[in-house]
This record gives C-alpha cells, sequence and structure tokens, in this order.
C-alpha cells in the first residue's frame, strides 16, 4: 500500500515538475516566473528523493501536462495555478499517511507547504477583475434565451424560424447588455476598463446564443432541438460555475444548482406562454 503511495506521488512530482517548469517560461511577470521555476526544481528534487526509495524511474503524466497547458490557454493561469495548489493540498495529505517510515519526506512535506502559499501568492491575474463581467454575459443569456426558445419552440414549431428569431433576438440582447454593462462600469470607481468590460460581456453573451441556437440548426424537430439547447445550457452552467469555483473559490454546488433552476423555470413558464400563444391567440405557422 506504502509503495502504491510513494510510486504515484513520484510520478506526480515528476510531472508538475514539467507543468511548472514551462509555465514558469509562459509567464510574462519575472518574479512569478522565478517562483514557478523554483517550484519547478523542488519538484525534481522530490522526485529524486522518492526515487531513491523506490528504487524505479518514472515517466511524466504526459496527458496531464498536456491538459494543464490546454487548460491554461482557455482559462488562464490562475485558474490552473489554483488547481495545482489543490494538488499541494492533496499530495499533503498523502505524504502524511507514510511520513513516518521514511524520515525522507519530511523535506518533501515541508516544501509542499511552502509551495502552496507561494501558489496563493502569484494568483492576481488581470482577467479576474473581468469575471463579474463574464458571469453577467453567460447568466443574462443562458436564462433570457433558453426562456425565449422555450417559448418561441412552441409558438412556431419550426426550427429555421426559431433560430433566425432567437439570434436576433440573441444579438440585440447582447448589444444592449454590452452598453448597460459599459455605462455601469464606467460609474464605478473600479480598475476595470469600461469598454473591455462591455466587450467581454457581449462576446460571453453571443458566445451563448450561438451555442444554444445551435441544435435548432442541425434538426428539423423542433422538440428535440430544445432538449439539446436546454442540455447544452446545463454543460455551459457546468463548465462555468467550475471555473470561478477554482479561480475565485466560490461554492460549485449551491451556484450551479441555483442557475439550473432558475434557467429551467424561466423555460417551464415560457413553455405555457407558448402554448398559450398557438392555442388561445390562434397563430398558426404551418
Amino acid at each position: 500500500m506504502e509503495e502504491k503511495i510513494l510510486l504515484k506521488m513520484q510520478k506526480n512530482e515528476i510531472t508538475e515538475h514539467n507543468i511548472y517548469k514551462i509555465l514558469s517560461k509562459w509567464l510574462k511577470d519575472e518574479k512569478n516566473s522565478e517562483i514557478l521555476l523554483k517550484i519547478s526544481q523542488d519538484e525534481l528534487s522530490h522526485y529524486n528523493i522518492l526515487k531513491s526509495i523506490t528504487k524505479k524511474d518514472l515517466k511524466p503524466n504526459k496527458f496531464k501536462i498536456y491538459l494543464y497547458l490546454f487548460l491554461t490557454k482557455i482559462f488562464g493561469f490562475t485558474f490552473v495555478l489554483k488547481l495545482m495548489e489543490k494538488g499541494e493540498d492533496k499530495a499533503i495529505e498523502n505524504y502524511i499517511k507514510v511520513i513516518n517510515n521514511y524520515p525522507k519526506i519530511n523535506k518533501i512535506l515541508e516544501d509542499e507547504k511552502e509551495h502552496e502559499q507561494k501558489l496563493l501568492n502569484t494568483l492576481d491575474e488581470e482577467r479576474l477583475n473581468y469575471i463579474g463581467s463574464m458571469v453577467l454575459g453567460l447568466s443574462d443569456a443562458l436564462v433570457e434565451l433558453t426562456g425565449t426558445l422555450a417559448g418561441l419552440t412552441f409558438a412556431f414549431q419550426n426550427t429555421k424560424l426559431i433560430s433566425i428569431s432567437g439570434l436576433i433576438t440573441g444579438i440585440a440582447a447582447a448589444l444592449s447588455m454590452a452598453g448597460s454593462e459599459y455605462l455601469s462600469t464606467k460609474a464605478e470607481s473600479s480598475e476595470r476598463n469600461p469598454l473591455k468590460s462591455a466587450i467581454i460581456t457581449g462576446i460571453t453573451y453571443i458566445i451563448t446564443v450561438l451555442v444554444l441556437i445551435f441544435p435548432y440548426l442541425i434538426t428539423q424537430n423542433y422538440i428535440l432541438a430544445l432538449f439539446l439547447a436546454l442540455l447544452f445550457a446545463v454543460i455551459l452552467v457546468v463548465i462555468f460555475n467550475f471555473y470561478i469555483s477554482v479561480a475565485k473559490d466560490f461554492e460549485f454546488n449551491k451556484r450551479f444548482l441555483e442557475m439550473t433552476i432558475i434557467i429551467f423555470s424561466v423555460s417551464f413558464i415560457s413553455f405555457l406562454i407558448g402554448i398559450f400563444i398557438k392555442k388561445v391567440l390562434g397563430i398558426n405557422m404551418d
């Protein structure tokens, strides 16, 4: 059991050595780059200490390396370093399990605790200042457009008409939301750039609109299209809430449940309105 833990941690150390080393080269901030390079060197030292115990030479986990580098490009350094920080917490737990039998691990344990603090000190990325704009664009688009699509689906029952109407509504709402964010940010006494905040809000909104409308472009079955749109909405909620739960230490479950309930509640109400328009007012798009 102990050998299994040691081999797992040994592989993890050499893997994280490579990740930190590459990230140190990517960081523009010289001070933070040096911190990550130092952590990378420590991880290599830890690997060699464990190697002296296990007597085995291990290769790094290339999939994990590529995954973390990919996540850095998509979500930024802060997100990945937060994930790495959580990895340091897990490493400490594992080392505590075997420390009594291997005194050499004391040095590794001390370094891991130091790494966690150093990582926390490097987390100052500009994009975090604009998470509020991303939240505004995504949450409004999800709630407003899923509701709109649900209503249009049962009013029109024609995927082409629904997609065109949804796209026009979505783009108009995105421009309106971007304008509101610009004025709101300009009125605030914050470090955020009003134009940048507006652009981030608008782009996030439009991307969400395109994702939700996509099902209506690939199928003529309006019920299936609505189901896929709601499924994509939930996937977007999962991805986004996972991102901010890691980057900003927010609680994932509560925020995910809250957004999902709102989306489906609005969609259901809009669904009823769509039926009302279709049946009671006698609108027929056939």
